[in-house]
């Protein structure tokens, strides 16, 4: 009985020297928006099978506990690129991204905790500049800024995303040309916008004169049509139906005959 204490006070012992010494070194909680992996130095090196979620965890003091930061973060980005031409262009990227959280085991093994240095970055800017290079200045300062940015994005996402990185946006937020460049562009964006109203002008002019000559036609063959239709003898008989209605009216009036074949009764009324 007594041996059987002395191996429990023994044990608990060494178990309190082991939580002195090798506390930091065994027991680690993972905080929100974090996730952690471990190395297993002497049974198996990277444990790319689990990745440890927020909470409460013991690990072997002899393994090493990483801890990764996978809230979305983001890069401002300012890079000299050439245009199709040759064109010196300074464009200023912004870039929002994080860890795909189940391939961080991954993404340690070929990248490290450095990866924002060793993987994003030089893909952003790789990508910034091969697409550069397929627009003129103009285009990618203006007219074809949209597809610019858009071709940014799948490329720029295709190559994070395979290399274990979920990129949340990328935005051009300025480019800047050289001031004469510019001043060019603005120029002729101007001209272009003028000739498009003076256009616009025209044509809205040229439609209203074909809506009038259509009107004035339609009102042409109106008249033709009545005019065909107002022969002698309905206006002689519109005539007599006005003289019978008139004449029945209670007021005071003079009815005279007109003389001739086609003679028209006057009405002369004091009302």
């Amino acid at each position: 009985m007594k041996k059987g204490l002395q191996q429990l006070i023994i044990a608990g012992i060494g178990a309190f020297i082991l939580i002195v010494f090798f506390g930091n070194s065994m027991f680690y909680t993972v905080q929100p928006g974090e996730r952690g992996i471990v190395f297993r130095q002497f049974s198996g090196g990277l444990d790319t099978s689990n990745v440890f979620i927020p909470g409460f965890h013991v690990v072997a003091p002899w393994n090493d506990f990483i801890v990764y930061n996978v809230k979305e973060a983001k890069s401002e980005e300012p890079m000299d690129v050439l245009d199709k031409s040759g064109l010196s262009i300074n464009i200023d990227i912004s870039v929002r991204y994080n860890p795909k959280y189940n391939q961080i085991p991954f993404l340690h093994r070929q990248f490290g905790q450095d990866y924002v240095n060793q993987l994003i970055i030089p893909e952003i800017r790789s990508t910034v500049r091969q697409v550069a290079g397929r627009f003129t200045a103009e285009e990618i300062y203006s007219t074809k800024r949209s597809e610019v940015e858009s071709s940014i994005i799948d490329e720029a996402g295709k190559k994070l995303g395979d290399n274990y990185i979920q990129m949340r946006a990328l935005l051009i937020r300025s480019i800047q040309l050289p001031k004469d460049i510019r001043l060019a562009i603005e120029s002729k964006l101007t001209q272009e916008q003028e000739a498009l109203a003076y256009r616009f002008k025209l044509e809205k002019e040229k439609s209203e004169a074909e809506r009038k000559r259509i009107a004035a036609e339609g009102e042409s063959r109106a008249n033709k049509i009545i005019n065909a239709s107002l022969t002698p003898n309905l206006l002689r008989m519109r005539g007599i139906e006005a003289t019978v209605k008139l004449s029945e009216s209670p007021n005071s009036k003079t009815i005279i005959i007109g003389a001739g074949e086609n003679g028209m009764p006057l009405i002369l009324g004091n009302n």
